[in-house]
């Protein structure tokens, strides 16, 4: 199970991210279910986790209009096990999207300090 907690009405988790040869770092993202892949981290952070670049991808905002965005890979652990994931490097602040929450049930207590769970079905 992940669990996390609501701050200034934002469902936030913390993610580890495995980045070979360092510590495992922890970053906290806010849970997204209006974006439906895996995980945006601000450019800056993917500079400073020096992520792997893998290619670019044109993507369709929620304005309905179309950018392309740098496309990294990153190892985190969610739900205890390593998975590699894709990150986009965008925005300002660090976001899970629904793709990461596929096969697993997100309870969210709505209300300052209120609980965040996360899973597996």
């Amino acid at each position: 199970m992940i669990s996390g907690i609501v701050v200034d009405g934002h469902a936030i988790i913390t993610v580890l991210f495995r980045i070979p040869n360092r510590s495992d770092i922890p970053i906290e993202f806010v849970i997204d279910t209006g974006f439906t892949d895996q995980i945006c981290l601000p450019p800056e952070a993917v500079a400073l986790l020096d992520l792997p670049f893998r290619y670019d991808l044109p993507v369709n905002l929620a304005d309905n209009s179309e950018v392309i965005l740098p496309v990294h890979k990153a190892i985190i652990l969610w739900n205890g096990e390593e998975r590699e994931i894709r990150v986009f490097a965008t925005g300002r602040r660090p976001l899970v999207g629904t793709s990461l929450l596929d096969e697993h049930e997100l309870v969210v207590q709505f209300t300052e300090g209120g609980l965040v769970t996360i899973d597996e079905l």
